[in-house]
């Protein structure tokens, strides 16, 4: 058993939520990571563009990827990824967000690839739906797009 303490590191969401988690889990967020080498962390880390329910989703990821890190886990980590991105399509999209703003790009590419999977072999008009597109093409324009990009609608 180690008797090293770990260090904590606080963090302070855009709706002033405060979270308290470990070192080892929130450096898997390469801006993080910047932030404590470059000693600008200080007493609490802002997080201006993620909110509370955002990041503890982010934090829940992280956790299970750091707990479970070791060698033969892989298929287990994998299949874990796949349940855990099963969000509704905005807390999906919050995801994205504060993935690519913290820099952690496992999650990026994990929640990015459901989005892509949400899209494949779908139309345009299953797309609008999933996504709450609104179609600001006339029927003229779309049918001129859909002339020009044959290919796409094969």
């Amino acid at each position: 058993m180690s008797t090293e303490a770990k260090k904590i590191l606080v963090l302070h969401t855009s709706d002033n939520e405060t979270f308290e988690i470990e070192e080892a889990v929130v450096l898997q967020s390469q801006t993080i990571k910047h932030m404590v080498e470059d000693e600008c962390a200080g007493n609490a880390i802002p997080l201006p563009n993620v909110t509370s329910k955002t990041l503890s989703k982010v934090l829940e990821y992280c956790k299970k990827h750091a707990e479970d890190s070791g060698e033969g886990s892989e298929k287990a980590l994998e299949a874990w990824d796949a349940d855990f991105v099963k969000f509704d399509t905005d807390t999906l999209y919050d995801v994205i967000m504060a993935a690519n703003y913290l820099n952690i790009e496992s999650l990026l590419d994990l929640t990015c690839q459901r989005v892509a999977d949400m899209i494949k072999g779908r139309t345009p008009e299953e797309i609008r739906k999933t996504f709450n597109i609104k179609n600001d093409f006339s029927p003229e324009e779309e049918e001129e797009v859909r002339r020009e990009n044959q290919w796409a609608f094969e």
